[in-house]
């Protein structure tokens, strides 16, 4: 699990599985798209065709409290979108 962070599960995500058979994935934000392609083939047993990534830059954030103005920054991540080849399916589903 130190490439793989965790998996992507929401409705646009479980729809472009079922119809495009593309995943995503949260990963760590130094791996490079040959480091998540082996990772994915290692832990799932499928076969990987295409993999793309998008990086996200923490965000400035504050509130307003009765104490003041609390400010602080939200994390940086890095999203992979992996497709798979033929009829390879990943179920994240199956140890619930």
């Amino acid at each position: 699990m130190g490439i793989l962070i965790r998996p992507i599960v929401t409705e646009k995500m479980t729809s472009q599985g079922e119809k495009l058979n593309r995943y995503g994935f949260i990963v760590d934000c130094n791996a490079n798209k040959i480091e998540i392609r082996k990772a994915v083939e290692e832990m799932y047993g499928v076969t990987v065709k295409d993999v793309n990534t998008v990086r996200y830059n923490g965000k400035a954030k504050s509130r307003y409290t009765k104490s003041g103005i609390l400010s602080g920054r939200s994390n940086k991540y890095k999203k992979a979108y992996v497709t798979l080849t033929g009829d390879d399916k990943i179920d994240f589903y199956s140890n619930i």
